[in-house]
């Protein structure tokens, strides 16, 4: 009988170890479920997007190409209830042709819709192209801004190659081809022509600020010698329009285009495809939903680079470098 009793006991307790996990395993698949949902439907905002209201369109991290963006940008221009846009922006730059393909489409979507820029953080490089892509631009007095220029940077390993005796052959069809090689000797004339490249490069970039801002030819070339400046000397530049956060950010646009005080503001973030199956995105959402919004904010950066993992030629990126 003694043995009957503990045989029953035993029974219940992977009875109840069984029951325990398939309850794990249902909220698990019901969190995967939810998170997959998100990442075709994008999280639910407090705002509809039938009401009228203020756009905020978030630019962080690394600015590269982006269909997802610029499909947004079009939808917000299209929108009926969108009555302004605020950028957000906190990033160091990116790609020359990412960072042009914003402004560009940034600029059809001001023609649509008045803009106005917020620098929350940094706007320095390929991010500071986006800026002057609105009609007015505020920055936190602390705020990096500026970094005007383009750079071409790829790693020389020729001599940890021949520490280790390893060699590389190559048949090209001309000499500057694939040129400067990461493998072969530095060939002057492959360094030249690099140079001309990032030198037509950087001359769009200054024009372009000359173009959108109002200076005249000696300021324009003196604050594009690539070194980043804070908000309070930005304004002083005439880099910037103002000082403040975004709500003097909105507030200009209510007195400058005449909108109403109290419009809502509805963040719209791009439809997302990641290859974290959404789950760093879902829990930025949940992460939001909780109150964490710096957690939010991180885990968003973080998964906007997974899908970002190579910077293909010219960069108009801001990067301090620490030395030992």
């Amino acid at each position: 009988m003694a043995q009957d009793a503990e045989v029953i006991v035993d029974r219940r307790r992977v009875r109840r170890k069984l029951s325990f996990w398939r309850v794990v395993s249902i909220v698990a698949l019901v969190g995967v479920v939810v998170v997959l949902g998100l990442r075709w439907v994008g999280p639910p905002d407090t705002i509809s997007p039938r009401q009228p209201h203020i756009a905020r369109v978030e630019i962080s991290g690394v600015i590269t190409s982006d269909r997802r963006m610029a499909e947004m940008l079009d939808e917000i221009g299209e929108s009926g209830s969108v009555r302004g846009v605020v950028l957000s922006i906190n990033s160091p730059g990116g790609t020359t042709s990412g960072a042009e393909e914003l402004y560009r489409n940034l600029r059809r979507l001001a023609r649509e819709k008045p803009m106005v820029a917020f620098v929350n953080g940094t706007a320095a490089s390929g991010a500071y192209i986006a800026a002057i892509a609105s009609d007015h631009i505020v920055a936190q007095e602390t705020a990096i801004v500026g970094s005007i220029g383009t750079m071409f940077q790829m790693p020389h390993v020729r001599e940890l190659l021949d520490s280790i005796g390893v060699s590389m052959i190559e048949v090209k069809s001309s000499p500057l081809k694939a040129e400067p090689s990461p493998t072969g000797p530095i060939a002057p004339e492959a360094i030249e022509a690099v140079r001309d490249l990032v030198e037509d490069s950087y001359i769009w970039f200054r024009d372009l600020v000359g173009s959108r801002r109002p200076l005249s030819e000696a300021e324009r070339d003196a604050v594009s010698d690539g070194r980043v400046h804070s908000g309070r000397q930005a304004l002083d530049l005439k880099l910037v329009d103002a000082l403040g956060g975004q709500r003097d950010a909105v507030a200009w646009l209510e007195t400058a285009h005449d909108l109403p005080e109290d419009l809502a503001i509805r963040t719209w973030r791009p439809t997302t495809d990641r290859g974290t199956l959404g789950l760093l995105y879902g829990a930025a959402w949940l992460a939001d939903m909780a109150g964490w919004e710096a957690a939010g904010g991180l885990l968003r950066r973080v998964d906007s680079q997974v899908t970002r993992v190579e910077l293909d030629g010219l960069l108009a990126l801001w990067q301090p470098v620490i030395e030992n």
